[in-house]
C-alpha cells in the first residue's frame, strides 16, 4: 500500500467500499440512490480501466470485486481524483459475492479483464473462467445482459471461447470471424495492456448474451 491508496481507503473505504453480507441481496437502487442497470466487475486489478469504464458509462451503476488491498486503494484514489458517484467496492471473493449478494437475473453486464492466465498448463485448472463459473455468471444476468471478457493470451481467449460457446443460453455477440468481437468502446486500454501490447501481445475480446 502507498500512502496515497491508505489515505483514500481511510477517507473513502467508508462511502464507497460495501461490506460484504450474507442474508439477502444488495439493493441497488438504495445504493446508488437511482435506478439504473448494473455492471458488476470481477477481478479489477488497480481499477484503471474500472474508473475509466464508469466515466464513460455514467448512465450505469458499477460494483467492482477485487480481494487485494492495494487495488482497493488505488481504485479508491482514482474514484476521489475523478469524482465517481457510480461505482461501489466490494472487498471479497467473487464466487462468494455473487452468490450471496447479487440477485439472480439482475445484472446487465459482466466484466472479466485480463484474469491471471496460468500459463503452464498443469496449472489451466486454476483459470477462473470454467464451466461451473460461467454458469454462476449467467444464473445472475438478465435475459439480454452480457458477459464481456478480455485476455492478453491466446490459448486462454481461445479456452473462454469453448466455454462460453458451451453454455447453452448465451450466444457469441461475434456473428463473423474467429468468434472474437471488435474491442467495446467503453473498454478503453490501461497500463496493463499497453505494455503488453509493447511486447507484441495480441488481445481477445469476448462479448456473449444471455438469451
Amino acid at each position: 500500500m502507498s500512502p496515497a491508496q491508505t489515505r483514500a481507503v481511510d477517507a473513502l473505504g467508508p462511502a464507497f467500499v460495501l461490506p460484504f453480507s450474507v442474508g439477502a441481496p444488495l439493493a441497488a437502487e438504495d445504493i446508488f440512490g437511482r435506478s439504473a442497470p448494473l455492471i458488476v466487475e470481477i477481478g479489477f486489478g488497480m481499477g484503471e480501466a474500472t474508473a475509466a469504464i464508469a466515466q464513460v458509462l455514467a448512465d450505469k451503476n458499477f460494483i467492482g470485486i477485487e480481494v487485494h488491498t492495494p487495488g482497493v486503494g488505488a481504485l479508491l484514489k482514482l474514484i476521489g481524483e475523478n469524482d465517481i458517484h457510480n461505482l461501489r467496492i466490494i472487498q471479497h471473493d467473487a464466487v462468494e459475492v455473487l452468490t450471496q449478494m447479487i440477485a439472480d437475473d439482475s445484472v446487465a453486464g459482466l466484466h472479466i479483464f485480463f484474469p491471471d492466465p496460468w500459463p503452464k498448463k498443469r496449472h489451466h485448472k486454476r483459470r477462473l473462467i470454467q464451466p461451473a463459473l460461467v454458469t454462476l455468471l449467467v444464473q445472475k444476468l438478465a435475459v439480454g445482459g452480457y458477459i464481456h471478457l478480455a485476455t492478453d493470451w491466446q490459448d486462454y481467449a481461445q479456452q473462454m471461447l469453448e466455454v462460453l460457446g458451451n453454455e447453452t443460453m448465451l450466444r457469441n455477440s461475434a456473428a463473423t470471424g474467429e468468434g472474437y468481437a471488435p474491442r467495446p468502446h467503453y473498454r478503453g486500454s490501461s497500463s496493463f495492456e499497453r505494455k503488453g501490447l509493447a511486447k507484441g501481445h495480441g488481445v481477445w475480446d469476448l462479448v456473449f448474451t444471455k438469451a
